[in-house]
């Protein structure tokens, strides 16, 4: 294994293996740090922990954990995957974690860089965007655990780490991978935020990286990464064949960002909105959904996808935790009755939601399909289960049917 690879979420993870395959590395995605080394060929080791928005220290103690088996199995390189929006409280996870895996490898300086063009986030100025929109704009404010009311990545993340925090400006970025190493060798700063517009910034800062024992950031930092062991001709170039899979599939969406919930409106199968209050009440369980489900023709939904003032009134009304985790537990034990009764493609939408239900099923391993959107590929989970994590912003209006289609459709 050459490249180790830390996600906080589930459908982070799976972008990332989505990138990095698309670059030519044989990748694997764990569910949770594994009990035994990997198979042989993997280039590409992605430990998937669900630790976003964990207390830190719990968190802290897993990313450590996930950072002893991949450089137990050989890593040179360590890349620790957020969000591509910075989804973190002012302490953290982000800073407290990268903080930690550094002073573990001995890293001097580490990059963060969680821009991805393809899906509208770019950083300019330090300052993070989604389309035209400052973060603080793009309705990652209105976020139920992590909301994110500050673009400046520079004043956020310094609220969370310790060392110093530190700027590569797009004028340095746009320079080249030389420029940047001179960026990096100039500042005295621990912690870089680095800008990022384009795809070709993110290539040349993962050349610029080379030999940086750890590198933060959003999948897209990954598109440069693999090339430093291609050019010693270290990759084997394989790619492996995707088999769709056939029968029933159901979508489960508890995201409550703005794309999600353009997504749940535009869904033209049928739909069972799963209202907070009468979940919390016990008027809507995980039996009766996979019944109504079953039951259905077509692309059945089940979503719990409402506006921000509804979730915070529940939130309100019920305390967030208790909220949080009873719509992932509905989630959870929702996905596996459908798997038990039979469905073979599964749908998901919300990184919560996406975790809750990983860890429900328990693969072992995630095999990582072709792209179905930006950030989102095919996953295989089982000889008859497949899978489609999303991130909540991720994916077009016409997504559920696009994923459904895609996830039985051979390469």
């Amino acid at each position: 294994m050459l490249l180790g690879c830390i996600g906080d979420d589930f459908t982070g993870s799976s972008d990332l293996g989505n990138t990095l395959t698309k670059a030519g590395m044989r990748s694997v995605q764990y569910v949770g740090v594994p009990d035994r080394p990997a198979e042989a060929g993997v280039e590409a080791g992605i430990v998937a922990l669900k630790s976003r928005s964990l207390p830190v220290a719990e968190a802290v103690r897993q990313s450590l954990a996930a950072l002893d088996w991949l450089m137990a199995q050989g890593c040179e390189q360590i890349l620790f995957k957020y969000c591509s929006t910075f989804d973190s409280t002012p302490e953290g996870n982000i800073g407290p974690v990268a903080e930690a895996l550094a002073d573990r490898l001995g890293a001097e300086q580490v990059i963060f860089c969680p821009a991805f063009p393809a899906a509208g986030r770019t950083v300019y100025q330090g300052h993070l965007f989604v389309g035209d929109r400052l973060l603080s704009e793009s309705g990652m404010e209105n976020h139920p655990l992590t909301p994110m009311t500050d673009p400046d990545l520079r004043r956020w993340l310094a609220r969370q780490v310790q060392g110093e925090v530190g700027h590569v400006a797009a004028a340095q970025v746009f320079g080249g991978s030389q420029a940047i190493r001179a960026a990096f060798a100039a500042s005295g700063a621990r912690h870089l935020i680095c800008d990022a517009i384009r795809d070709e910034d993110l290539l040349a800062l993962g050349r610029a990286a080379q030999g940086h024992p750890l590198v933060t950031g959003g999948s897209g930092i990954a598109m440069g990464l693999p090339e430093a062991f291609r050019s010693a001709g270290r990759l084997s170039g394989a790619a492996g064949g995707w088999r769709g899979q056939k029968g029933r599939a159901v979508v489960l969406s508890g995201s409550c960002s703005n794309a999600t919930r353009g997504q749940v409106a535009a869904h033209a199968g049928p739909s069972l909105p799963v209202r907070i209050e009468a979940l919390m009440a016990d008027e809507i369980t995980p039996r009766c959904a996979t019944e109504w489900s079953l039951a259905q023709e077509g692309l059945p939904l089940l979503y719990s996808s409402a506006e921000p003032e509804a979730v915070r009134a529940a939130q309100e009304r019920f305390g967030r935790e208790a909220v949080a985790e009873k719509v992932e537990g509905f989630f959870a034990e929702s996905a596996r009755a459908l798997v038990a009764h039979g469905v073979t493609r599964l749908i998901t939408a919300g990184g919560e939601t996406s975790g809750a239900v990983v860890e429900a099923l328990a693969p072992d391993a995630l095999e990582i399909g072709p792209e179905i959107a930006p950030g989102v590929p095919c996953l295989r989970a089982g000889p008859d289960l497949v899978l489609a994590l999303k991130s909540g912003n991720f994916g077009g209006p016409d997504f559920f049917a696009a994923a459904d289609a895609m996830l039985g459709r051979d390469a």
